[in-house]
């Protein structure tokens, strides 16, 4: 039986299954869930806990005998397996598809796994396990969603931002300040439940309080492109080139999202249909709902022209020649961040794409690196 996280607690107060898999890359609430099975688990009676953790050359048969045997004094098992790589192997698909048709009364089994991938959610162990027990899926908090997030964690330590637009600020410079650090996120919340009384807190005290906690992914780049978010996009660059990250893959990213959007923009001019052209160019998720006031926005002779700068870009970022012999004019800015700034603002921001930000001055060897806020 598959279950959604929000449905966990009213699951968990009509009775325990015997078998739960939680799955997914967003560790605090994986972790929160199996915090929560674990005590109603105790609460129940199973006392006893055992922890199994896959590597290279794991004995599956000491799973099985665990999973169907009686604690030495009676108490009931929680048997805990965790498999990090997310891939059991043959041994281990015959392992997991035996444990999930052996249910035991006295034993509670708990899976935790990685994201799957849909074939993996789709193999014969997985739908086993699935089928026997409850599967727990562990989505990512998304952008869009996160002030909201942050609001309800609030809410149960018993604060709340001001009403109004200071409140929405708040919640907004919070989200700016975690965002793909949900670990983090969580600490900064608990520590206003500590800094502050319970009730109303102000954009100040918030302000005063939050660091810059931010882990920036560049596979989210691309939606801060495709959303038009500006402020967004600066500072997910600026935090990318911070922590280090090549610039070739931010500008590999970036280049994906411009030919995707060539090429569904071609399509729609050849009159085939949208949803179609989403489909075969693989846009899901947030992308998908953002796709369409992004083609709305930018111009096919826009796109062709950053896929020039692009090229230029990829010479500048490999140590080669990044302009046009004897046309100074379409050469890229001399920082490549500039340039990756300057590209994704052919989708972000068409209109104000040719003006590019000042070159930052780059930090010395060892120095903290600063984000901008």
């Amino acid at each position: 039986m598959q279950l959604r996280l929000d449905a966990l607690e009213t699951h968990l107060a009509k009775g325990l299954a015997g078998l739960y898999v939680v799955y997914g890359d967003e560790h605090l609430l994986a972790q929160e869930a199996c915090d929560r099975i674990r005590a109603t688990a105790r609460a129940a009676g199973f006392t006893d806990r055992s922890v199994f953790t896959v590597e290279r050359g794991f004995d599956w048969s000491s799973l099985l005998g665990a999973s169907q045997s009686m604690s030495l004094f009676g108490d009931r098992q929680l048997v805990e397996l965790r498999i990090p790589s997310g891939k059991p192997g043959k041994e281990g698909a015959d392992a997991l598809k035996a444990l999930a048709a052996a249910v035991n009364d006295d034993v509670l089994t708990m899976v935790t796994l990685p994201r799957l991938d849909a074939a993996t959610q789709k193999s014969a162990w997985f739908t086993a396990l699935s089928e026997a027990g409850v599967a727990l899926k562990i989505d990512p908090v998304e952008r869009a969603q996160l002030p909201n997030w942050v609001g309800q964690r609030l809410a149960a330590q018993g604060q709340r931002v001001v009403a109004g637009e200071e409140g929405r600020r708040a919640l907004a410079f919070i989200a700016e300040r975690v965002e793909g650090n949900l670990l983090a996120a969580h600490q900064e919340i608990q520590k206003l439940g500590l800094l502050y009384p319970a009730g109303s807190l102000s954009f100040e005290q918030i302000q005063d309080a939050v660091l810059n906690v931010a882990r920036y992914d560049v596979f989210k780049l691309n939606e801060a492109m495709l959303a038009g978010d500006v402020g967004r996009l600066a500072r997910m660059l600026d935090g990318l080139r911070g922590e280090g990250e090549a610039a070739v893959l931010v500008l590999w990213a970036v280049v994906e999202e411009v030919r995707t959007l060539l090429r569904i923009k071609r399509g729609v001019a050849a009159g085939k249909p949208l949803a179609m052209l989403v489909r075969e160019n693989r846009v899901w998720g947030p992308r998908e709902r953002l796709i369409g006031p992004a083609l709305s926005r930018v111009t096919e002779g826009a796109l062709e022209k950053a896929l020039a700068l692009a090229a230029r870009l990829d010479r500048q970022v490999k140590g080669l020649s990044g302009g046009t012999p004897g046309n100074h004019r379409n050469d890229p800015p001399p920082d490549p961040w500039d340039g990756l700034f300057e590209l994704a603002m052919t989708v972000a921001s068409p209109a104000k794409a040719a003006p590019v930000p000042p070159p930052r001055p780059r930090p010395a060897a060892g120095a903290p690196v600063r984000r901008l806020g």
